[in-house]
């Protein structure tokens, strides 16, 4: 009966999102509502339930999203994304071009958000794409490869940063296991799959505006830009090498795991970010200040879905379904692994929504990091099935189809392909990885 409540749970959530077109916050808090007195819950505790779901997962990572949003930000209204995205590609080369825009990718995406991350970069695909007559989807494609990966497998994006939090898991040991992951995934759906691609012709599209363009005088170095953007994974990086070789009453050890927390690190970045790329650069703190108010306030409906998403979860846990699903999956001989990866593919697909796929998964399969699964495995392979083929009710499959012009058929041939390779290929590499640390 719990699984079947579940299973209706989930069936009224898809159900509000694509037939009624409600706003996912407001189905997710309907939904959980909803499961909780199903399940026979008092509504005075199914709220409170609710209630204590919201303010535990926000409390989490509000101030993760938050700085992460402020620290994206400072990077692209500065011009270090242009800085850092130039550099790589002359140092490359254009016979190399397409492992600069998968490290291009990978540094401008780890603190900034999908959507805004090809924003910025889609300007630098078209300028590469003419000056050099390669084809516009052989040089766009690793970018967005690269982006995807890092929105759906790493913190500190809200997806990743939210599930890492339900699991509990380790964030610098599920960065440094998403790197590993990550790597075969975009090289994979990124330079290999574009060689499939010939035949698919892109083009800018007609009108576009154009982006602002910084000047070299009016960019920072590219040092200073390429610290300033890797600064937050450094920080956790180091603090989770650490943890593994040093004693735990070494001073040490203990200073680099307070700027190593996620939330402390991304601050840090943050008070770098506003020196490095404004301060010494002559820019004034109130308009350094209005511009990060403006980073917050864009992210609002983000932090409030995955509130949303942990009001599901503690809903779960409350009602007792949690104990339900622990004592089946322990007799069940299929993966953990495969389990959140398969539910986050199904409700990518039906939703659209990484982020709201990958936190109603991970209230879903909770019960599960129980029977002895790595809960930062578990973070990677629910993040790779929530990037499942994207297709016509995501947002990101209709901004591929228009910045490259292309039709509904060859978006799905490529943005969609791509997509899916990106979540098999990391899920094929979280059972490796499961099976090398197992």
């Amino acid at each position: 009966m719990p699984l079947l409540l579940i299973a209706l749970a989930v069936l009224a959530l898809l159900i509000l999102m694509i037939v009624f077109r409600l706003n996912a916050f407001l189905a997710l808090i309907l939904v959980a509502l909803g499961l909780g007195i199903a399940e026979g819950m008092p509504v005075k505790d199914a709220i409170t339930s609710v209630q204590n779901g919201i303010g535990s997962t926000l409390g989490s990572i509000a101030l993760i999203i938050g700085s992460g949003s402020m620290l994206g930000t400072l990077i692209s209204d500065s011009g270090a994304a242009q800085r850092i995205s130039l550099s790589l590609i002359k140092k490359f080369g254009i016979r190399h071009i397409q492992w600069a825009m998968i490290l291009t990718g990978f540094v401008v995406g780890l603190p900034m958000f999908y959507n805004a991350g090809f924003i910025l970069l889609i300007p630098l695909v078209f300028s590469i794409a003419a000056s050099t007559g390669l084809p516009l989807l052989y040089v766009g494609i690793p970018m967005a490869a690269a982006l995807s990966v890092t929105h759906g497998y790493l913190p500190p994006h809200p997806g990743p940063t939210s599930i890492a939090v339900i699991y509990k898991a380790d964030m610098g040991l599920t960065l440094i296991y998403g790197v590993i992951v990550a790597i075969p995934s975009i090289i994979i759906a990124g330079p290999i799959f574009t060689r499939f691609l010939t035949k698919y012709k892109a083009s800018p599209p007609a009108g576009l505006a154009p982006p602002r363009i910084f000047t070299d005088e009016e960019m920072p170095g590219y040092g200073v830009s390429f610290f300033t953007a890797v600064f937050p994974v450094v920080l956790m990086a180091v603090a989770t090498l650490a943890n593994a070789a040093l004693p735990p009453e070494s001073v040490l050890r203990k200073t680099l795991d307070f700027v190593g927390d996620p939330a402390i690190a991304l601050l840090l970045s943050v008070l770098l970010a506003i020196y490095t790329l404004g301060l010494s650069r002559g820019r004034k703190m109130d308009d350094l200040m209005s511009l990060l108010t403006g980073s917050v306030s864009s992210i609002a409906m983000i932090m409030l879905i995955i509130g949303g998403g942990g009001a599901l979860k503690q809903v779960l846990v409350d009602s007792g379904v949690g104990d339900y699903i622990t004592a089946l999956v322990r007799d069940l001989s299929l993966s953990p692994l495969v389990l959140a990866w398969s539910i986050a593919a199904l409700l990518r697909v039906c939703l659209g929504s990484a982020t709201v796929a990958a936190i109603t998964t991970a209230g879903i399969t909770l019960p599960m990091i129980a029977t002895g699964v790595s809960p930062e495995l578990m973070v990677l392979s629910t993040g790779a099935g929530s990037l499942m083929f994207s297709h016509v009710n995501d947002p990101g499959f209709w901004m591929f189809k228009e910045y490259f012009s292309l039709s509904i058929p060859d978006t799905i041939a490529t943005w969609s392909i791509m997509e899916t390779l990106v979540s098999v290929i990391g899920l094929l590499g979280v059972l490796g990885l499961n099976a090398f640390i197992g």
